[in-house]
């Protein structure tokens, strides 16, 4: 397909409406947090799990939701993926307990894993070879917009309504979309997928990833007890585990072969450091803003409305900007201005105004995160085979996932954050201003890894031939019967 085409414009509105019910579910829940913890008599470190067990599932099982869709086809997990989010959504809103919410996010979190890899997989494998950076750009643009508005949305929401009604949003948005994609996406799969599904994978990877978020988020409160300490050393050894498992595995879910590409691999290190700061900040800020600052929920969601209107105008730019002189340049300075943009926000002090005060820093913030997300997400496509599109997608969301889950359960440890302090204005302003130092790192690493591990050649993916299917009444589309001349490769 191309851009400018009708098909194509549906494509890209269907997957972006999916996927940014999932982005827009990663931020608009933040805003809600301190109501969340009031109205249920939460914890920090139940706070943490309401953000952290949806980050669980969905950074466990996107790698599998990715090879599901590249064998069953991309359009069919992702709708599929859509109900269950959905579904999941509204038991979240009926939740009487912090416990049942928890468990609803963690079923939220597997409704992710199927949709979110399926959306950029489908945009990959559909459009023309010279629109595809274009159209990452914009679902990527269009993505992160969804991301930077949940809070203003969540704060609207929990101002004029309650906690509850950031979770009802998703019902009408999700069916919606399950109408559409069967109306308008063309079935996308992989004809050479094969072997068995990697389920000993995902568990894996499921029970690491738990064992070591749990051991993280709990110890300040259990310290060193048997059950941190086997929690934590489990985690680690299933990690281990699952990475032995993945090299014997003749289809593992995460081919370890693809990390021998050093732009895959470098691109990839940037997500995870990048988007650990990131996940720190989102965690953090609109809750500081609320409880230190004394914002109203309102307020504090429209304090990132610039990160909002900069993505909607830049991304796609960034993106085409990455395709003409390579991605080491956007992927070096974006990470370094973001990391500025975090340390003007230590200078934020209780009674400052927005405009003085926490604009500057918020403008900063979004110039870089415009040059990252674009960029970042066409650098591990175009590294990989694009026959494996779902794959390399899930591995990048794990990764940008897995970032988040690890800030969300750390840096509460290093600001201070644990116990009652989340509550606490003094204590809050503190450990924010702790929190966005080491974030500020996060992000300057990322920075240095893109320039030592980048390539500055210009990065091209390759025209496929995957199997389509129409999704309405009408002719079977066909291959064509002479392949498309191919397009210059310039990969590591």
């Amino acid at each position: 397909m191309r851009f400018s085409s009708r098909a194509g414009r549906w494509v890209l509105a269907v997957t972006v409406l999916g996927s940014g019910m999932a982005f827009l579910d990663g931020t608009v829940v933040n805003i809600a947090l301190p109501d969340i913890g009031r109205d249920l008599n939460a914890s920090t470190s139940s706070l943490q799990w309401i953000l952290n067990g949806y980050l669980l599932t969905l950074a466990s099982l996107i790698l599998l939701g990715g090879s599901l869709g590249d064998r069953y086809g991309r359009r069919r997990v992702f709708v599929i993926g859509v109900g269950l989010f959905t579904f999941s959504s509204l038991l979240c809103a009926v939740a009487p307990t912090v416990e049942l919410l928890i468990g609803a996010r963690l079923v939220q979190g597997v409704g992710g894993a199927l949709l979110t890899p399926g959306s950029l997989a489908i945009i990959e494998s559909s459009f023309h070879p010279d629109d595809r950076s274009r159209a990452i750009g914009a679902w990527s643009g269009l993505g992160g917009v969804a991301s930077a508005v949940g809070p203003l949305l969540g704060g609207y929401l929990v101002q004029a309504a309650s906690w509850r009604s950031i979770f009802l949003i998703n019902l009408p948005l999700g069916l919606a979309v399950m109408a559409l994609a069967t109306r308008h996406v063309p079935e996308v799969r992989d004809p050479s997928a094969g072997g068995r599904l990697d389920f000993g994978g995902a568990i894996l990877a499921a029970l690491g990833l738990a064992g070591t978020t749990y051991a993280l988020i709990e110890a300040p409160g259990q310290g060193a007890s048997p059950a941190i300490l086997a929690t934590g050393i489990g985690g680690v050894l299933a990690l281990v585990a699952f990475l032995f498992a993945e090299r014997r595995n003749p289809d593992p879910m995460m081919p370890l072969g693809m990390f021998a590409s050093r732009q895959f691999s470098g691109a990839n290190l940037v997500t995870f450091v990048v988007y650990a700061a990131l996940g720190g900040f989102f965690f953090l800020f609109v809750s500081f803003l609320q409880i230190s600052m004394g914002y109203s929920p309102i307020a504090a969601g429209a304090a990132s409305l610039p990160v909002t209107a900069l993505m909607l105008v830049f991304s796609a730019r960034s993106g085409a900007l990455a395709q003409r002189i390579g991605s080491r340049i956007p992927l070096t300075v974006g990470p370094l201005v973001i990391a500025l943009g975090l340390l003007m926000l230590t200078r934020i002090e209780p009674g400052d105004g927005y405009v003085s005060g926490i604009l500057p820093a918020v403008v900063v913030f979004g110039a870089g995160l415009t040059l990252v997300v674009a960029p970042v997400t066409a650098t591990v496509l175009a590294a990989a085979d694009s026959r494996q599109a779902g794959v390399a997608s899930g591995i990048n969301n794990a990764v940008s996932r897995v970032g988040g889950l690890l800030a969300v359960a750390v840096l509460p440890v290093i600001a201070g954050l644990t116990g009652d302090s989340f509550y606490d204005p003094v204590k809050m302003s503190d450990g924010f201003h702790v929190a966005m130092v080491a974030c500020a790192a996060l992000a300057a690493a990322g920075g240095a890894l893109a320039w030592v591990t980048i390539s500055s050649d210009v990065a091209r993916t390759e025209p496929t031939e995957p199997e389509f299917s129409c999704p309405v009444a009408g002719t079977q589309l066909q291959a064509p019967t002479e392949p498309p001349p191919r397009a210059a490769s310039a990969r590591e």
